[in-house]
């Protein structure tokens, strides 16, 4: 089929008088690809990707278009049986096997015909089994290896040698705490962990348990602890903790009040012989603004700092981002270099903001360009490391309220790089 053809043409015509009809350009662009006009075919591409930047059929199209293999489909795995076992696992989240796994909330409970229905069935969570193959572990986590130190020394060591843990009388009672500037992983070190454990992975945040009705929030906050109970072993993570469990002191609402009551109460429970192998985790940017009664010995008594990404981290994480872009000449190393103090929310922002550079450029001459490092080094120019202000405030809570010693991580950080 030649490029005038009258397909083609009248194509070109609708596609004129309807130029944000995304899928209607994807067709022209698909058949001039067909008839080899490949310049024209990824000029019309690069103009649907302008509108529609995640479409799957305009990416697809603009790799066949630049050469680029399909990426290989992985086979349907099998959806597995429940284990028989005391506790009868339901391992509810199979499902997340196949394809991409989408980060668990909280889901309408089936109910039954007569209308009655138990949110502490197993169907009420949505909870992600890591011990499925593909599951996110420490090895994942680029870099940190300081952190990776700490959560083995406080967490990991004692939880894989149960005999050495009886032998020194080391009590599994109590949480971890994951604090930081946003944007720097927590809840992926989170993920690692219960990986790392094999166990099943239950994410909470404040929309998944707070209801305007009079005493929901409660019975919501107990029903993740009974599903977690239900699938033992599980680690709970439990994202801005600052609004699940902030300074009772601060808050006039008796809702809010007991619903940090009744976070006390599950957390006091943890190590009971029912509560066996469940595990809480927790994520905060401000951990001075969580109740002092989580703090206490028994609940959330171990804090560990996230701080942005070293090194070998942020090289990794441009990697990641950088993975499925058409790159050449990129120089990780360097722009690892060039990028220090960035969270990985920044690292992804600035692969983004490289590949629209390119993009638009590509769609302005109509000849399609690789990512190169110009684009990338132009993005990190433009881009404030969103760490700063976080650093801001913590500076004066190092600086005034480290009782105990429960900053100093973070006073040794910001004397490292001189914001102290």
């Amino acid at each position: 089929m030649s490029a005038d053809s009258p397909l083609i043409t009248s194509l070109r015509t609708a596609v004129s008088a309807a130029p944000q009809d995304v899928p209607l350009r994807l067709h022209l662009a698909q058949l001039l690809l067909d008839a080899g006009h490949i310049d024209a075919a990824v000029a019309e591409v690069a103009v649907a990707l302008q509108h529609a930047p995640g479409d799957a059929q305009a990416r697809e199209l603009m790799g066949r278009a630049m050469g680029v293999p399909p990426a290989p489909q992985a086979p349907a795995a099998p959806v597995p049986q429940a284990p028989a076992g005391p506790r009868g696992f339901d391992w509810k989240a199979a499902e997340d096997q196949v394809g991409d796994a989408v980060p668990p909330r909280f889901v309408e409970a089936p109910l039954a015909e007569d209308g009655s229905g138990d949110p502490g069935d197993a169907e009420a969570w949505d909870v992600e089994d890591t011990a499925a193959p593909g599951a996110v572990r420490l090895a994942d986590v680029g870099g940190m290896q300081d952190v990776k130190d700490r959560l083995e020394a406080a967490f990991l060591a004692p939880l894989r040698n149960p005999e050495l843990r009886k032998l020194y009388g080391k009590s599994l009672r109590g949480g971890l705490l994951l604090y930081g500037p946003p944007g720097c992983g927590k809840t992926f070190i989170a993920r690692a962990v219960a990986g790392e454990l094999g166990a099943s992975f239950l994410s909470v945040s404040v929309n998944d348990v707070l209801d305007m009705w009079i005493g929901n929030s409660e019975r919501n906050m107990h029903e993740v602890f009974e599903t977690a109970r239900r699938q033992a072993p599980c680690v709970v993570f439990l994202d801005e903790l600052d609004a699940l469990g902030g300074k009772r002191s601060r808050t006039q609402s008796s809702g809010m009040r007991n619903t940090v009551n009744q976070l006390l109460t599950e957390l006091d429970g943890v190590d009971a012989a029912a509560n066996e192998g469940v595990f809480v985790l927790a994520a905060t940017n401000v951990p001075w603004d969580v109740d002092i009664a989580l703090r206490r010995p028994g609940r959330f008594d171990r804090t560990l700092l996230v701080l942005p990404p070293d090194a070998p981290a942020r090289e990794a994480i441009l990697r990641y981002h950088l993975r499925e872009r058409p790159i050449e000449n990129v120089d990780l190393g360097k722009l690892a270099k060039a990028t220090d103090g960035l969270s990985g929310a920044d690292l992804a922002h600035i692969c983004e903001g490289a590949a629209e550079t390119a993009l638009l450029d590509s769609a302005r001459t109509g000849t399609v360009r690789m990512i190169g490092m110009k684009d990338l080094l132009g993005a990190v120019k433009q881009t404030v490391p969103s760490a700063d202000p976080w650093f801001a405030s913590a500076r004066n809570v190092a600086m005034y309220a480290n009782e105990g010693g429960t900053y100093d991580d973070l006073v040794a950080y910001l004397k490292k790089k001189r914001k102290l």
